[in-house]
């Protein structure tokens, strides 16, 4: 038998003048203040000093023994599967720890207290949550908020500066509007990335990198902080929607260091903490996902985000009765399974459909894609158009559906009242890199995209869509009957539609 001896005294010294140190440098980490943290102009037009808080630290968790019960609040847009992956479980330990889940349940319905049995990770990032859900997405936060005032009313570079996006030229506070549109991140949470990282709102010269890399995103298709906003909200949808779905399990930071997100930790704060483990060192990185990082400036902009109504996702969320984009018996290639809805990887949030006549081709197709439920058009650009589904014509609040490669021509007015069945635009090329003739739909609620072939998956006529192995695969099923995604357009992709009948009501 092997003996284990005792360390000396003199070892034993060492080890507590090393915990020490450790700790006085932990306490000296650099708080990286944005400059509103200098000023704020108070009701009497005074400047006024705001004080950081406390470094918040990463917390620790225990070394649960494996199987370990704990305790779990349901937060807005939980699902079992995804909170089966974040506590390394399985979605049969936590139903049979919460009976009362239903078998057909989809969204938990936030505040639910929940047992969850836990098999232990190492190496878990902070629990320090930055900010709620509802402030990450372009949603009903943002109804109210007049972005170009708000960049008005700030001494900082932006109100003056000008950039080409979207095919026009635009102030910074239409680059804002423009990508948190796009991308559906809230322009409030674009601000305060770009006050935090740049001062843009309080200080009046740009970085001496505004044109290079301001962001600390090196990449020379994103040079300018026009593109450095698009990546950043890109890679932002990356994590927050990997996390929705449970696929975001460790990530790498920039200096090689892995990580896995707390599994008690919300979608928001996870794909802060994602983004920033990309473009910041390690003390930079620790400050920028505490209380003194972003957290803060973002408090200091437009006040404490943990205020007010928090529940972005209800539970039991259910997508509402659609059909399928084309008129009852004509026949449509399914030709892209769940990809994504806007950008680059994640939320695969939108499918594919393309008429059988023009697949392979970019010739406008002869029959218009459909309204696929009542709705306004509330918004409408360069070869999209928004359906906004509850009628008050702001996407950012209930269901909406994104369509992308309509004729531009074709697309109706902004305000136009539509019916389930109506034409919405002719499919085309036009749009993006686009294979052929074809129309793109993703769904929203509330401004968050709705992943198509996960808990709540697209039901268009009683077809339900399946994810795949990859993006643009994946199936859509009806009564037994299999339908595989594949731009080739063959038997096993081609689906007619029918319209709603009794039976899909």
């Amino acid at each position: 038998m092997k003996q284990f001896c005792k360390p000396t005294q003199k070892y034993t010294i060492l080890i507590s003048i090393l915990v020490l140190v450790a700790f006085v440098l932990n306490a000296c980490q650099p708080t990286h203040p944005s400059s509103l943290d200098l000023w704020i102009d108070n009701a009497d037009g005074e400047v006024t000093a705001t004080p950081l808080p406390e470094l918040t630290p990463v917390a620790t968790r225990p070394s649960y023994l494996p199987g370990t019960i704990v305790d779990y609040v349901a937060q807005s847009g939980d699902t079992v599967p995804a909170l089966a992956i974040h506590f390394n479980t399985t979605v049969a330990e936590i139903r049979e720890a919460n009976p009362i889940i239903p078998e057909d349940a989809t969204t938990m319905p936030p505040g639910m207290p929940m047992k969850i049995p836990i098999y232990y990770d190492p190496i878990w990032s902070s629990s320090y949550q930055i900010i709620p859900d509802i402030a990450f997405v372009n949603g009903p936060r943002g109804v109210d908020f007049d972005v170009v005032d708000f960049v008005n009313q700030h001494p900082g570079w932006l109100k003056d500066s000008r950039h080409i996006i979207g095919e026009e030229v635009r102030s910074g506070a239409g680059m804002v509007i423009y990508i948190s549109e796009m991308f559906s991140v809230s322009p409030q949470l674009l601000l305060a990335i770009l006050e935090y990282q740049t001062g843009a709102l309080s200080n009046s010269t740009p970085p001496d990198d505004v044109d290079a890399y301001p962001l600390g995103y090196r990449d020379i298709f994103h040079q300018g902080v026009a593109q450095q906003l698009v990546w950043a909200a890109n890679f932002l949808n990356n994590g927050y929607y990997t996390w929705r779905d449970g696929s975001l399990k460790t990530y790498k930071h920039s200096d090689g260091r892995l990580e896995r997100p707390d599994p008690w930790q919300n979608a928001a704060s996870a794909a802060l903490q994602y983004y920033f483990s990309q473009i910041m060192g390690r003390d930079e990185y620790a400050v920028a996902v505490s209380a003194n990082g972003l957290a803060h400036t973002y408090a200091a902009l437009f006040g404490d985000p943990w205020q007010g109504d928090q529940i972005l996702i209800p539970g039991s969320l259910r997508q509402p009765e659609m059909i399928l984009p084309f008129a009852p018996g004509q026949t449509w290639a399914y030709t892209g399974g769940p990809h994504t809805g806007w950008g680059l990887g994640a939320p695969f949030s939108a499918i594919d459909f393309a008429p059988a006549t023009n697949v392979g081709g970019c010739t406008p197709a002869i029959d218009p894609a459909l309204a696929v439920a009542d709705g306004v058009i509330s918004r409408k650009g360069i070869a999209f158009a928004v359906l906004d589904l509850d009628g008050d014509g702001d996407e950012r609040t209930g269901w909406s559906v994104f369509y992308l490669h309509l004729l531009t021509t074709s697309i109706p007015p902004v305000g136009t009242q539509l019916k389930q069945g109506d034409p919405i635009g002719l499919p085309s090329c036009e749009g993006g890199k686009s294979t052929g003739t074809h129309v793109h739909i993703a769904r929203k609620y509330n401004g968050e995209w709705i992943l198509a072939g996960d808990i709540v998956p697209f039901n268009m006529e009683g077809w339900i869509t399946g994810i795949g192995g990859a993006a643009y695969s994946g199936t859509m099923k009806k009564n037994g009957l299999v339908k595989t995604a594949c731009v080739c357009s063959d038997q096993f992709s081609q689906i007619t539609a029918q319209g709603l009948t009794l039976a899909d009501q």
